[in-house]
């Protein structure tokens, strides 16, 4: 096992696991893709010997919540197993995706002033055309690092340094679900309604949770997202709106 993978208690019914030294500044996709593994590893193990244990799994950045079934197990034990599971993790990990398959979600977006109001604002910031920003924005592969703080909500790095832009220093009341947005080398796509802080510079049309679909999200923990520009008519024909208030 590798030196740098740590289980802690996490509470009365969960463990989680570290994939880096805490506070260490070591997440990046590196460490992303051993997350991903290792959460293969422990969902296929979930389908016979931990099938009684494990409840539930948890990726993060660089981590793993496991939440186990305190009817059949204990904490000593989900550790032991976890451990013997995972002694055998892949470290060397200079081809991040090269072992495990990652699937590449191609997202739709109406880059637009109309639907991204601080799209020119980072234009000027950057010194940089409207069209450059999409450019660079559309032009990258992001990863899926962590789902959170609403459900769907993926934060996906790392966005191209030049368009980089602090979050906002004052957040907005609300924001409209389907929001495309920037804060520092992180994107994301706003699932639903909500406050936020982020530079908002377009609009996509795909729902990144619904709650009675199958997945519930479009999106996982070490995927890949692909941003594609589309026009107004594409949009609405997906199925997005317009009209909805950036407060």
């Amino acid at each position: 096992m590798s030196t740098n993978l740590h289980i802690n208690i996490a509470g009365e019914n969960a463990l989680i696991i570290y994939f880096c030294e805490q506070g260490s500044g070591q997440v990046n996709a590196n460490v992303s893709a051993k997350v991903q593994q290792a959460e293969q590893l422990i969902r296929k193990a979930m389908t016979y010997e931990l099938a009684q244990d494990i409840i539930d799994l948890v990726p993060s950045y660089a981590s793993i919540m496991v939440m186990f079934n305190m009817m059949s197990t204990d904490h000593h034990q989900v550790r032991n197993k976890l451990r013997t599971l995972l002694q055998n993790i892949d470290n060397d990990l200079t081809a991040p995706d090269a072992a495990y398959a990652t699937n590449i979600v191609e997202l739709p977006v109406y880059y637009s002033d109309e639907s991204g109001p601080d799209l020119s604002v980072i234009a000027q910031r950057t010194q940089l055309s409207i069209e450059q920003v999409i450019e660079l924005h559309q032009g990258q592969e992001y990863r899926v690092y962590a789902i959170g703080f609403a459900p769907g909500f993926a934060y996906l790095g790392e966005v191209d340094e030049r368009i980089a832009t602090p979050r906002l220093s004052t957040p907005r009341m609300k924001v409209p679900k389907g929001a495309v947005a920037i804060a520092d080398r992180q994107t994301a796509v706003y699932p639903s309604v909500s406050p936020g802080g982020w530079n908002i510079i377009g609009l996509c049309p795909i729902d990144m949770f619904d709650a009675k679909a199958s997945p519930t999200m479009p999106v996982n923990v070490g995927d890949k997202v692909k941003f594609k520009a589309i026009s107004k008519e594409k949009f609405l024909s997906l199925g997005g709106t317009l009209g909805g208030s950036y407060e």
